[in-house]
């Protein structure tokens, strides 16, 4: 089925007359669409109501800064509260959201006391805090990740793994990190692609864990056997990929995102994982394509190749939202791998990002950091967008039929939204509704919830006729017999009476 669709795609494009020379089944060129849409069955864009909606766009004046903010990079969100990395001018800010979605600044964080030699932060990429209130920050420009405790006094410093394989002339350059519940810091290092790395709570280094898998092409790896040294080190290395971000759910989970190599990469491909505490990928993606951004890579603007998800944050209602810093979009997925929303692009509009660098949520509101603007946008759901959270969440809440009312919603406003067809069938699967299941997943070739509305519907249809299917059995088997018996009775009758005469 995949092939038939790439098919579709083939020749709707070479219809319109894009003709493309490319060496992978995504790149295409590809107009400019809505500002929200999504994809269908078949890959093709379809426009829809505005899943978000931005509430302000805050900049240093409108957080009461005499300094502007210069090349923010992390964002954190604890509680009401919002933690700013505000790199370029090498400070942490601390705001408060109030009820009317205002952002106030409680205080700047710029040094911290404590036994350390330097008090004073170079470049902070990222921050994170614990329940406990502690503060975790990737301070790169001083090659250490800081823990600090709530009253900004030092507690430990973690620093570049002692680990052999690791060039030793390897300046450490933590970029971002998370933290789990038990105080064990996950960090991404800039040049240091083995996976995460990962150090106790007594900032002792344990080891790396996540590291991607090695893809390539098995004519590389042929070649590179016969090939001579000079020639072998001319070419591609089979290495693994570094992660740009991570993010640890409430279960957690971490979340990691990573470039995808654009030579190599397919439409089922994901450029997010995410990882249990033995560092597997568990990321589930029954999506009719892969975590990836846009499956067009049009070169429009100037800005070509795959999205590039430069950071994740994840809802209460395992939804994750990825922020593309390729061409200034976000882009939601369930749980299941289906695409939800996508939004957004490249520009000085509001809504709209130049480089954007973070993203982190309060409930369901998005709060996205932009390091040329610098800038916060606060981005908050539409009733569209709500529809589409409400059935989610009624459905993960057992209230079966409201999230199916809640999605006959969502169809009002957004006929073509696939998602709202597949929900009203699982809200009628469970409601032991199966035939109907079956006719709003057979319109949107659902084929694995399909075949288990059908299981279902087979089973009771079955319960149901029992009694008729056990007389149909007995009569296949009696009536042969009975007209056999029959005609042997016959048989021996007329045989007797012509002994007689």
């Amino acid at each position: 089925m995949q092939t038939m669709k790439k098919i579709v795609r083939g020749a709707a494009a070479v219809l319109a007359g894009l003709f493309v020379i490319t060496a992978t089944p995504l790149t295409a060129l590809a107009g400019e669409y809505g500002y929200t849409y999504n994809y269908d069955y078949w890959g093709d864009v379809q426009e829809s109501p505005d899943f978000y909606t931005v509430c302000k766009v805050f900049t240093g004046a409108d957080l009461g800064l005499e300094t502007n903010l210069n090349s923010p990079e992390g964002i954190f969100t604890y509680g009401n509260l919002i933690y700013l990395c505000d790199s370029g001018n090498n400070r942490i800010l601390e705001l408060k959201r109030d009820s009317s979605e205002k952002l106030e600044l409680v205080r700047i964080i710029d040094s911290f006391e404590g036994d350390c030699d330097v008090k004073t932060f170079a470049n902070p990429t990222d921050v994170a805090v614990s329940e406990e209130g502690d503060f975790y920050i990737a301070d790169q420009g001083n090659a250490r990740v800081l823990k600090l405790d709530k009253d900004l006094q030092y507690v430990r410093s973690f620093i570049k793994p002692d680990d052999n394989t690791l060039d030793p002339n390897l300046v450490f350059q933590p970029k971002k990190l998370a933290i789990d519940t038990a105080g064990r810091v996950y960090c991404i290092a800039t040049g240091i692609n083995k996976g995460l790395i990962k150090y106790e709570a007594d900032g002792t280094f344990s080891g790396f864990v996540g590291a991607t898998k090695v893809k390539f092409d098995w004519t590389d790896y042929i070649w590179k056997k016969f090939a001579s040294q000079e020639q072998r080190a001319k070419m591609e290395s089979f290495v693994p990929t570094e992660y740009e971000n991570i993010f640890m759910d409430y279960e957690g989970f971490i979340y990691a995102t990573m470039a995808l190599n654009e030579e190599k990469a397919s439409d089922t491909d994901c450029a997010v994982r995410k990882l249990n505490l033995m560092g597997n990928d568990i990321l589930v993606n029954n999506g009719e394509w892969g975590v990836l951004g846009d499956l067009y890579w049009g070169s429009g603007g100037g800005y070509e190749g795959p999205s590039i998800f430069t950071d994740v944050t994840v809802m209460e209602n395992d939804i994750y939202v990825c922020l593309d810093r390729n061409r200034g979009r976000c882009f939601g997925y369930d749980d299941q791998g289906n695409m939800v929303f996508g939004f957004g692009g490249n520009g000085n509009m509001n809504g709209y990002f130049r480089r954007p660098t973070a993203i982190d949520r309060m409930g369901h509101d998005l709060y996205i950091v932009d390091a040329l603007d610098n800038s916060i946008t606060v981005l908050v759901p539409t009733e569209f967008g709500q529809l589409v959270y409400d059935a989610i969440e009624q459905f993960d809440q057992g209230q079966y039929n409201e999230s199916g009312e809640s999605w006959e919603n969502v169809l009002k406003q957004n006929g073509n939204y696939d998602l709202a067809y597949i929900g009203i069938g699982r809200s009628l699967l469970r409601q032991k509704r199966y035939k109907e299941a079956m006719e709003y997943f057979e319109l949107k070739y659902d084929g694995e919830n399909y075949s288990k509305a059908y299981k279902q519907y087979r089973k009771v249809w079955v319960e149901d006729h029992i009694v008729i299917i056990v007389i149909v059995i007995l009569a296949l088997f009696l009536v042969p017999f009975g007209i056999g018996k029959v005609k042997r009775i016959r048989h021996e009758i007329d045989t007797a009476d012509i002994f007689r005469n």
